[in-house]
């Protein structure tokens, strides 16, 4: 299969070089030129295999430069550092279900990527004959940065560098990274928000002198952020394996259509779901869950996308974002792959912090999305709702989509089918805010005493790996303007010259 730009057409290359190169040089995000399918008779046989042979046999629809045993082996890797099954589908009430995606090692969805990602740049960058070592650089709102620290954990031939907003991440997820273990590893604040730190990374990624800057140090940019299709196309597989589950427990028939209601921010979560939608996966309504930052809730609305706007620091701060940056992969279908259009867009977005798309457009998203959001205040209620109707504990972004499930199936309530809630982190991870939310008690001013109190009161255990966090030394704690970006990168590359 070959892949395509959003912004050119015209661009043609392999899997393997899409996942080197991360973003176009266009600008664009890589898009495979077509869809494969999965028939009735796939999904039968999907449903006897364990997960990493339902994610190798997913993407090894899209990589076709990659052998099926390839993959295997690297899923079988990548998920071995999980907790058990790396996605189970908890059923919490009748024809309710919570896909959990945070069993991996860092407590978050981005795992289910991020571990698989590593394997995959690494043959990549063998397939097409890359000589530079590949400098993995990443903007984070909080998990992606911890899940590639520790994807990328001294991999040979890759170093990388997260830059995080300050004061826009949980305690607990600036612990994760401010303690991060390995050599080849870099961690960053921003001063400033999510958008303004990951607009900064964009334009060195853009930046044709910065690219040659650091290829004289022997350095090739590339991204772990979900505009890199390697880190796309292992989410489209658990929303397949869902599927799967609910057929083998007899919960639904094939052709049965199920909804998905997902905690959104950059857009990638959502966007793997419609992918596998447009693959065949029998899906009513995709939900789109947001919190205050309402942009994406705004637009589905609307049909105009607009930046210009109040930012909102939440509870849920991983989706404390503005510039849904994967929503250019949905335009540029629901546009008829219309590249010249969607470059025209792209470009008012950064000029004017805004765009329209055509009715004809709107009415498509409309025909498959729902959307809506939830405040904080509401965000607390549904966690506290979910422990006391279900006894079942939920984090500060999954609670944004049970609430804003929970709304949907009111005003809906004929449109009713099963509903698959996708969790995308461990409630420990947000201690102070989901105790409160149980309880009405203040944060503790250590996020470790949040986790003991958390645990107290719901019987429930701290993960082994943020109970370890404790004890881990502080290697991180320097914070930087984003206009000093592009020198921190450079002295982070000088800084690894000498190393072997």
């Amino acid at each position: 299969m070959k892949y395509t730009s959003t912004r050119d057409l015209s661009v043609s290359i392999d899997s393997a070089q899409a996942i080197v190169n991360g973003l176009s040089p266009d600008g664009g995000l890589y898009v495979p030129q077509t869809f494969p399918k999965l028939t009735r008779e796939d999904f039968d046989a999907l449903c006897e295999m364990d997960y990493p042979e339902r994610a190798a046999k997913v993407m090894s629809l899209y990589l076709t430069d990659f052998t099926y045993d390839e993959l295997l082996s690297y899923t079988r890797q990548a998920y071995s550092r999980f907790y058990g099954d790396p996605c189970p589908l908890v059923n919490i009430d009748d024809g309710l279900y919570v896909l959990e995606l945070w069993h991996g090692p860092t407590c978050a969805f981005k795992d289910m990527a991020l571990t698989m990602l590593p394997h995959l740049l690494t043959a990549a960058r063998r397939k097409v004959g890359e000589k530079d070592k590949s400098l993995i650089m990443v903007a984070t709102s909080g998990d992606t940065g911890k899940a590639a620290l520790e994807g990328f954990r001294d991999v040979d031939g890759t170093d990388i560098i997260v830059f995080y907003p300050t004061g826009g991440v949980s305690d607990m997820q600036k612990r994760q990274m401010m303690t991060q273990e390995g050599a080849n590893v870099c961690v960053c604040a921003i001063e400033g928000n999510f958008d303004d730190t990951q607009n900064a990374v964009k334009a060195i990624f853009a930046d044709q002198e910065m690219g040659k800057l650091l290829h004289e140090r022997g350095f090739k940019l590339c991204s772990a952020n979900s505009i890199n299709w390697g880190r796309l196309v292992p989410q489209i597989a658990y929303y397949v394996s869902a599927y799967c589950d609910l057929l083998s427990e007899g919960k639904i028939e094939w052709g049965d259509k199920v909804d998905f209601c997902v905690p959104s921010g950059n857009f990638g979560n959502i966007l793997a779901s419609y992918y596998a939608m447009r693959m065949g996966l029998p899906v009513n309504k995709l939900i789109c869950a947001s919190n205050v930052n309402n942009v994406l809730t705004d637009f589905f609305t609307t049909g105009t996308y607009d930046t210009r706007r109040e930012f909102h620091k939440t509870i849920s701060p991983s989706m404390d974002i503005l510039i849904s940056s994967n929503l250019e992969r949905l335009l540029f279908e629901i546009s008829d792959r219309n590249d010249k259009l969607i470059a025209e867009r792209m470009q008012a977005l950064k000029k004017e912090g805004r765009y329209t798309i055509t009715k004809s457009e709107f009415n498509r998203l409309a025909a498959l999305f729902e959307v809506g959001y939830t405040s904080d205040e509401d965000t607390k209620a549904a966690i506290d709702a979910s422990m006391e109707v279900y006894g079942y504990l939920m984090d500060t972004h999954t609670a944004v989509a049970y609430n804003v499930w929970c709304e949907y199936n009111n005003a809906c309530p004929d449109d009713v089918c099963p509903a698959v809630i996708v969790s995308t982190a461990n409630a420990f991870k947000f201690a102070g805010d989901v105790y409160n939310a149980l309880t009405g008690n203040k944060k503790e001013r250590d996020a470790f005493d949040d986790c003991k109190n958390l645990a107290s009161f719901t019987g429930e255990e701290i993960p082994e790996p943020i109970a370890a966090l404790k004890d881990k030394a502080i290697r991180f704690d320097e914070v930087i303007d984003r206009d000093a970006i592009a020198g921190k990168v450079l002295e982070f590359a000088d800084s690894l010259s000498g190393r072997e």
